[in-house]
């Protein structure tokens, strides 16, 4: 024998949601939502920001920078220049001016006009490589005494030329540094010369007045007004490249 029993059916609401009769008020329970999504420009130039990779993809058709060309493709370096022209370092310009700087009788003037700071700085190093073989640590105190030395040549030169002078810092500091040419030789040359002796000040005499000469034919050709003045400016250079030569006779 069965028994039947009477189950009220469930109705459920339109919204989906059920009702709870809690004292006579109803809640209803809240619908999930989606999340936050920024809004999608319809026209954006920047193609990241669409995050779609095939709009990206069309874009950027050509090299980093502008430009066109195929997708992917290697960009052309034929047309650019080599990197230490565009660090403002040309390596024939120095050559010349270093090899113009071995004939102390006759300097020319002409590479000269156009200053620069690759080769003094060239040279300073490689006076501080053979102060350092030879026991000597002085990076410092030869690039303080190059910058003293330029500025007081600098004044120097300015104050005798008067109106007329138009010597710039940059080039003294180019022609003093290019001039220091005959101390690195020195330099070189007394890691086999011994220490304390005749002959090691009779050298570097020599070398003191072969930089004196090339640098003072310099100055005069490449700034106006210090043709009247050379034996002022002479002295002026003959103290600077003794004051170097001292680093390395003592």
């Amino acid at each position: 024998m069965t028994k039947e029993f009477g189950v009220p059916p469930v109705v459920f609401p339109s919204g989906g949601n059920p009702t709870v009769a809690a004292g006579g008020n109803t809640q209803q329970r809240r619908v999930p939502t989606a999340p936050f999504q920024p809004p999608r420009p319809s026209n954006s130039g920047i193609p990241f920001m669409s995050f779609e990779v095939g709009s990206a993809a069309a874009t950027t058709s050509g090299p980093i920078g502008g430009g066109t060309g195929p997708i992917g493709g290697v960009a052309n370096f034929d047309d650019e220049e080599p990197l230490l022209d565009e660090l403002g370092i040309h390596p024939d310009q120095i050559w010349k001016k270093t090899k113009s700087i071995l004939n102390p009788f006759r300097a020319n003037p002409t590479f000269h006009k156009d200053s620069d700071l690759s080769g003094p700085i060239f040279l300073y190093l490689s006076f501080c490589l053979f102060q350092l073989l030879a026991g000597k640590i002085q990076f410092g105190v030869i690039l303080g005494w190059i910058v003293v030395s330029s500025i007081f040549l600098y004044v120097v030169f300015n104050m005798l030329a008067g109106r007329h002078g138009n010597l710039d810092l940059h080039t003294c500091t180019s022609v003093i540094g290019y001039c220091l040419l005959p101390v690195v030789i020195l330099s070189a040359i007394s890691l086999f010369v011994p220490q304390n002796g005749a002959l090691r000040s009779g050298i570097a005499g020599v070398f003191v007045i072969w930089a004196t000469r090339a640098c003072t034919n310099l100055m005069v050709a490449v700034a106006d007004g210090g043709e009247e003045h050379r034996g002022l400016i002479a002295y002026a250079c003959f103290l600077i490249y003794t004051l170097f030569s001292l680093l390395v006779v003592f």
